[in-house]
């Protein structure tokens, strides 16, 4: 929670970055080559890629420049993937911001999840006390819908599968680009159960 509260309280008094303005119809462009994953619309038909459409612009330029910056340094620096690091590697900043325009201003399509467990919404909606455990409604909101201000994503109908691989990522490390490394503190204290259940039930926000 203290975590939680800095970030927010860091967000809350720091001024905007200065990023380049997207444009929506060159970013269609663009954005084909990552249609193969993705969907022509963002809307991916593979689950262990994520849904694009409609999340927030700047949040998929903060991806971005964390692939492209962590294939520049070898993973020093940023998010390393070796798929999305040779993705980026060659994309300008206002690439970035075009390609995060378009997929911003797509529509997420919904997805059918069945038996999700009451764990899920419990840990969602309240998290666990007795377990330090803070609520992703906190960050994320009622309906998964994050806050582009303080750049955090929007979950809701995002594929389970992708949103467990990254709950694991976050969990073992392998992933630390997350503000304050808040998803991280909060991903260690998950088992395998809660991440299952958790996934299954922000999918099924919609």
């Amino acid at each position: 929670m203290k975590k939680l509260a800095l970030a927010l309280s860091v967000v809350a008094t720091m001024s905007s970055p200065v990023m380049a303005e997207g444009n929506i119809e060159a970013g269609k462009t663009k954005s084909m080559m990552c249609a193969a994953c993705h969907g022509a619309d963002g809307n991916s038909m593979i689950d262990m890629y994520p849904k694009l459409a409609g999340q927030h612009s700047n949040y998929l330029e903060k991806q971005l420049k964390d692939f492209r910056a962590a294939a520049k340094t070898g993973g020093s620096e940023g998010r390393m993937d070796p798929v999305m690091g040779g993705m980026s590697m060659t994309l300008s900043d206002q690439d970035i911001a075009d390609i995060s325009a378009f997929y911003a201003s797509q529509q997420k399509a919904p997805i059918a999840v069945s038996d999700v467990p009451e764990l899920g919404e419990s840990l969602y909606k309240g998290g666990d006390v007795a377990r330090g455990i803070t609520a992703c409604i906190a960050c994320h909101g009622p309906d998964g819908n994050g806050m582009e201000a303080a750049g955090f994503p929007e979950v809701g109908g995002q594929h389970a599968n992708y949103i467990k691989i990254q709950l694991n990522k976050f969990r073992d490390t392998n992933r630390n680009n997350d503000l304050n490394g808040m998803m991280q503190d909060v991903s260690k204290k998950l088992t395998d159960a809660d991440i299952e259940a958790l996934s299954k039930y922000i999918s099924s926000i919609n």
